[in-house]
């Protein structure tokens, strides 16, 4: 059951999640199994949700691609992670490691996504 207050069901995450769409390529690592070109729905500093018709099994580590493009570049990078839930239609995905360039560029995507740049900064001062 889930527990309400005042303003209705009382949000559990931790981490602020952001729309963001984007193209995206998973890897099972156990299986090899790679996934192309889904899109993502939304993203946090902890995880990413992307559909897909054929989700992984929860719990799989995955390397996870994801594609940034600007006006004149485009810009992939690359975190890992796991399945963390599936459901009818995609699957959600935890991060696990990242180098520092993908964090740079994390941050700065919910930065600007998010419109609560201090939010952003006091989640990160929780995962460290």
């Amino acid at each position: 059951m889930d527990d309400f207050d005042e303003k209705g069901p009382l949000e559990r995450r931790r981490f602020l999640r952001v729309p963001f769409k984007t193209q995206i390529i998973i890897q099972n690592l156990d299986s090899g199994r790679v996934i192309e070109s889904v899109q993502s729905r939304d993203i946090s500093l902890k995880g990413i949700y992307c559909y897909t018709e054929e989700p992984f099994p929860v719990g799989s580590p995955c390397s996870i691609q994801l594609h940034l493009t600007g006006t004149s570049s485009i810009l992939w990078f690359e975190l890992q992670g796991r399945v963390q839930r599936t459901d009818s239609q995609g699957m959600a995905l935890s991060f696990d490691s990242m180098d520092l360039d993908a964090f740079i560029h994390l941050k700065n995507i919910l930065y600007y996504n998010s419109g609560d740049p201090g939010r952003i900064d006091d989640e990160i001062k929780k995962i460290h």
